[in-house]
């Protein structure tokens, strides 16, 4: 299952798909619909979308974060090891121990605990979650990001549609947030520091607006020269990137950079760390009017002493994300707003000896959704304590299909027809709910 499955909205006249039709898409949309064109998604909804003003917030946990640990405990067997489970704000759900400010807010987020996929390899996996397709050396596909970007943007916006926040990491492929064959106009801006203003976003004290735009002229015509010696499409990524900038020097949105204009009692809520400093900034972004916004997280990939890294990982994420679903909500603006919360890949059941950790699982994995139209309080799969799914089975194996109706998508396919979609060969199995929310193979 990619992010492209997870971000998939469709709306009625009065805006986000309904509960009743999110659930029951939950259920069985996931492998009937697994070959809906993203292009006709987008052609009925889009608009209709940038009109209400729906973004995206991606929290992602870099090196794949055991599910054990977070939202899917198996307290007292040999697989869940130490790690005791909690209550949580939803009845009936339990997550792992430590997570006291998601579980607070669990009313509005919906669990996904059947995640799979076939990629162990971290650049791999990355690349499929975030485009869609296992990395072709022909091809570079876009990214989620610039995909929504692309279709929900707004041209005029004088901002980034597309903001990357501490998303690159020892860990993370820059060619998996890259814009791909959509070009540099939905290219991620990137944040290496939260707290600090974008740098050189300020017009030197000599230099006039008009002086700066007489400026952008003359560059104009320096590159047609160069345009009409073979250079087009280099100098067409070249304007784009100064056109981008230039707006975004002079636009009074700049501001919405600034973490510092939020109260004291905000920051402190998100938490003072650089991954609460981002959830922090990523909602003023949104707010602001930004399309989509990556937040990167690192240092999950916990071969050896699983157990105290993430509770150190826990320290920072926990508070930003329960902080960042409840602000959304608080504001009026988690509707408008899908939170994803989710890596790569999971974490195996079995605990290392010696090592006292967890290797690469990409059997199952977890992944956590807020806002856009989901109905929170939910727990869709049940892998089991050794996470055979020998029970119950995932949502879907269609990586490439729809599960949760949220986003639109584009079929993203390059302008060549280069084209590579990962199938699975039980696309067309039938599907049903049980009792407990899962799904299950008839």
């Amino acid at each position: 299952m990619t992010l492209q499955s997870l971000m998939h909205l469709q709306t009625n006249r009065d805006g986000v798909v309904s509960r009743r039709t999110f659930l029951r898409n939950v259920a069985v949309t996931g492998a009937a619909l697994g070959a809906l064109s993203w292009k006709d998604a987008v052609a009925l909804h889009a608009e209709e979308l940038r009109k209400r003003g729906m973004a995206c917030i991606l929290l992602f946990m870099t090196g794949g974060p055991s599910q054990f640990e977070t939202f899917d405990p198996k307290p007292d067997t040999k697989t869940g090891g130490p790690t005791k489970s909690m209550p949580t704000a939803a009845s009936g759900i339990h997550i792992a121990e430590g997570w006291d400010n998601v579980a607070k807010a669990m009313k509005d987020i919906a669990l996904i605990r059947s995640m799979t996929n076939k990629e162990g390899a971290h650049p791999r996996a990355q690349y499929q979650l975030h485009t869609g397709y296992i990395p072709s050396g022909s091809v570079k596909y876009p990214t989620l990001g610039s995909i929504v970007a692309s279709e929900l943007g707004e041209p005029s916006f004088d901002l980034p549609h597309f903001v990357s926040i501490a998303s690159g990491g020892p860990l993370m492929n820059p060619a998996n947030i890259g814009s791909g064959f959509l070009g540099m106009s939905v290219a991620p801006f990137v944040v290496a520091d939260p707290l600090k203003m974008p740098s050189n976003v300020e017009l030197p004290k000599s230099v006039s607006d008009g002086r700066f735009v007489r400026r952008l002229g003359v560059l104009g015509e320096l590159e047609e020269e160069f345009s009409q010696a073979g250079g087009g499409p280099r100098v067409e990524d070249h304007k784009v990137l100064y056109q981008n900038a230039a707006r975004m020097v002079r636009s009074p949105r700049l501001k919405a950079f600034d973490v510092g204009q939020e109260p004291d009692g905000v920051r402190q809520r998100y938490g003072r760390t650089p991954f609460g400093h981002a959830c922090l900034l990523a909602r003023r972004l949104v707010e602001e009017g930004v399309t989509f916004v990556e937040v990167g997280s690192f240092g999950w990939d916990t071969h050896a002493d699983n157990f105290n890294r993430v509770a150190q990982l826990r320290g920072s994420v926990d508070p930003a994300f329960g902080a960042l679903v409840t602000d959304l909500k608080e504001r009026g603006m988690l509707e408008k707003t899908l939170v994803i919360w989710m890596g790569e890949f999971g974490r195996t059941p079995r605990i290392n000896e010696g090592r006292n950790g967890r290797d690469h699982f990409p059997r199952a994995f977890s992944a956590a959704l807020a806002g856009g139209g989901v109905n929170g309080g939910q727990v869709i799969g049940n892998r089991g304590h050794q996470c055979r799914g020998d029970r119950y089975r995932p949502a879907t194996r269609n990586r490439a299909g729809s599960i949760l109706q949220l986003l639109p998508r584009s079929e993203n396919q390059p302008p060549e027809g280069k084209h590579q979609r990962a199938r699975s060969a039980d696309q067309n199995r039938r599907w049903r709910r049980n009792g407990e929310g899962a799904v299950c193979v008839e």
